[in-house]
C-alpha cells in the first residue's frame, strides 16, 4: 500500500499495479545446498556455497575446497572457491543494489528494522552458529556462544540504533552581501564495500565491520579468511531470512591472494576495511591507492605490553604457571575445556617455530612449547621468561597462546614507557597498578590504540578498537566505527 498509494505519478501508479498483478514483486525462494551434521545435540545445516545476489551459488567452473575440523584434521564439508569472476558478479550485484535497488532507496529507520531483525535471527540461531563456529575455527564453545556469537549480536544491535541518528549539521560561513547563505554538511554512505577478515574470530570479526557499514547505508562484499568460512554462509543465509533486499550483503569463500586482492583492485569498490597481518595490510593499501584511491581502514598486526607494578593486585594481574599447566586441553565442543585447537597446520608448524626460536636465543622456556601429542592442531599453553628486547620473541607477535615475561627495575615508570613503545605496533596495551597517577600517566604515554588498566580485553561494541603506527588505522566498533563507512558532503545555499 505504502509503494502504491505513495506513487508520485499515473505512470508509476500502474507500473506497480501490473509488477503486483503478475506477482513480480514476489520473494523467490532460497534453494540451499545444506551440508548437514550433527554435532553438539544439533543438527547443523551448513550453506557452503558462494553466496551473490541473494542467492547461495557454484563458483566459476565449481572449484571447491575442503574446510578442515581442527580437532582432528577430518574434512567437515567441500566449500565453494571463489574466483575472480565471482568477484566481478558480486560488484555488480552490490552496485545495483546501492544505487538502483531497494536498499539504496531504504529511509534509515526501516533499514535499522531490518537489522535488528537480523541480530534477533542471530540470537535465535546462537547455539548453532556457536557450534560452527567450534568445529570450524576450534574456538572453545562456551567462549564461542559469549563471545564470538553473544558480541556479533551486540554488535548489530547496537549499531541498528545508530541508523536514523547519523546526521549532519549547519555551519556558519561569511556573508557575501547583499545575499544570504545556508552551509549544511550531510552524511552519506560510500557504496560498495569490500571487507576481508581473518580466521581467529569469524563471525565478530564480520560483525564488526558489516554492521557499522550496513548501518551506515552501504552495500557489502566480504571474503571471509579461506579456512574458516561457515559462520560467514549461515549469517548469509540469515540475512534473506531477515528480509536483507538482494545484492546487499555478498559473501565469497576463497584465496586471499585471489579473492582478496581482486577486491581490493576493483574499481567500483570504493571502501575496503582488512583484519590481518600488517605485510598484507601494507600491500592492501598499495593496490587501493593504485586502482581507484579507494578509502581504507586497516587493523593489522600487534605486540601489545602488559605493563605489571609490584603495587598490583597480583592475583588479579598474573596466572601463575601452575594454573597454566591445569588449564584443560581438548575439544572444544567439551564444557570442560578451557583451550582448544590451533586453527590449522600451517599455523601450529610456526608456532613450534617460534618457541624453537626464543629457546635458540636464550630465552628461558617455563612451560609449553611444543604440540600436543594427539590428533588435531592442539599447542600448549606456553610461558617464556627472561626474554630481552633484542629477542625475535620479543618483537615478533606469535598469534598464538604464549606469553612472554620481562622484567624492568622497580620505579624506572620512564624506562619501562620506552621499552613498551619501541615496537612499530601500537594495537592494545596494559597496565596493572593501585598508583590512579601513575595508571593515568602510563595509559597518555603507551602509543597503542587501546589501553586496559587493571583489566585487560574487556570490549564493549560501543568503544572503538583500532591501532596506531603499523598496527593500521581507522576503528572498529563505537560511534568511530560509522567514520569509516561514510562520506561527508558540504551543500552551500545562497538566497
Amino acid at each position: 500500500n505504502e509503494d502504491v498509494y505513495m506513487a508520485t505519478t499515473f505512470e508509476d501508479l500502474t507500473q506497480m499495479l501490473v509488477r503486483k498483478l503478475r506477482g513480480e514483486d514476489e520473494e523467490e525462494e532460497l534453494l540451499i545446498d545444506y551440508f548437514e551434521m550433527k554435532v553438539n545435540n544439533l543438527t547443523l545445516q551448513i550453506p557452503h556455497q558462494a553466496f551473490i545476489n541473494g542467492q547461495f551459488v557454484d563458483t566459476e567452473g565449481g572449484k571447491q575446497y575442503n574446510s578442515i575440523h581442527p580437532t582432528d584434521g577430518s574434512v567437515i564439508c567441500r566449500v565453494s572457491l571463489a574466483q575472480v569472476s565471482d568477484v566481478d558478479k558480486a560488484v555488480v550485484a552490490a552496485k545495483e543494489a546501492f544505487e538502483t535497488g531497494e536498499w539504496g532507496r531504504m529511509n534509515p529507520r526501516d533499514r535499522g528494522r531490518l537489522i535488528y531483525r537480523l541480530a534477533d535471527l542471530m540470537e535465535q540461531h546462537q547455539e548453532e552458529l556457536a557450534t560452527i563456529e567450534a568445529i570450524d575455527s576450534g574456538a572453545v564453545y562456551t567462549l564461542a556462544l559469549k563471545t564470538h556469537v553473544g558480541m556479533s549480536i551486540q554488535t548489530f544491535r547496537y549499531f541498528a540504533g545508530w541508523c536514523d541518528k547519523i546526521q549532519g549539521c549547519t555551519i556558519p560561513i561569511n556573508q557575501a552581501r547583499p545575499n544570504r547563505n545556508l552551509t549544511f554538511t550531510k552524511r552519506e554512505p560510500i557504496g560498495v564495500c569490500g571487507i576481508v577478515i581473518p580466521w581467529n574470530y569469524p563471525l565478530m570479526m564480520l560483525a564488526w565491520k558489516t554492521a557499522a557499514c550496513l548501518a551506515a547505508g552501504n552495500t557489502v562484499v566480504l571474503k571471509p579468511a579461506q579456512v574458516t568460512p561457515l559462520t560467514a554462509l549461515k549469517f548469509a543465509e540469515l540475512t534473506v531470512k531477515a528480509g536483507f533486499p538482494k545484492g546487499v550483503v555478498n559473501i565469497l569463500p576463497g584465496a586471499g591472494s585471489l579473492i582478496g586482492q581482486r577486491i581490493a583492485d576493483h574499481p567500483d569498490v570504493r571502501k575496503l576495511g582488512f583484519t590481518g597481518s600488517t605485510p598484507i595490510g601494507k600491500q592492501i593499501m598499495k593496490s587501493c591507492a593504485l586502482v581507484n584511491v579507494k578509502k581504507v581502514s586497516l587493523e593489522l598486526g600487534g605486540k601489545s605490553p602488559l605493563i605489571i607494578f609490584s603495587d598490583c593486585d597480583l592475583d588479579k594481574a598474573v596466572r601463575t604457571v601452575e594454573e597454566v599447566k591445569k588449564m584443560r586441553i581438548g575439544d572444544p565442543l567439551d564444557r570442560s575445556t578451557d583451550h582448544g585447537p590451533q586453527n590449522h597446520k600451517a599455523h601450529l608448524d610456526k608456532l613450534i617455530e617460534y618457541c624453537a626460536t626464543g629457546v635458540k636465543e636464550g630465552a628461558r622456556l617455563v612451560y609449553g612449547g611444543k604440540q600436543v601429542p594427539r590428533p588435531g592442531f592442539f599447542f600448549e599453553p606456553t610461558v617464556f621468561t627472561d626474554v630481552q628486547d633484542d629477542m625475535f620473541i620479543a618483537k615478533e607477535e606469535s598469534f598464538g597462546p604464549i606469553m612472554i615475561i620481562s622484567k624492568f627495575p622497580n620505579g624506572d615508570l620512564d624506562g619501562v614507557l620506552k621499552r613498551a613503545n619501541s615496537t612499530e605496533y601500537g594495537l592494545a596495551s596494559g597496565v596493572f597498578t593501585h598508583d590512579i597517577s601513575k595508571a593515568l600517566y602510563v595509559s597518555e604515554k603507551l602509543q597503542a590504540g587501546t589501553v586496559f588498566i587493571n583489566t585487560y580485553n574487556k570490549t564493549d561494541v560501543a568503544t572503538p578498537f583500532g591501532g596506531f603506527k603499523q598496527s593500521g588505522f581507522g576503528k572498529d566498533l563505537g560511534q568511530e566505527a560509522l567514520n569509516e563507512y561514510l562520506r561527508t558532503k558540504a551543500v552551500t545555499i545562497e538566497y
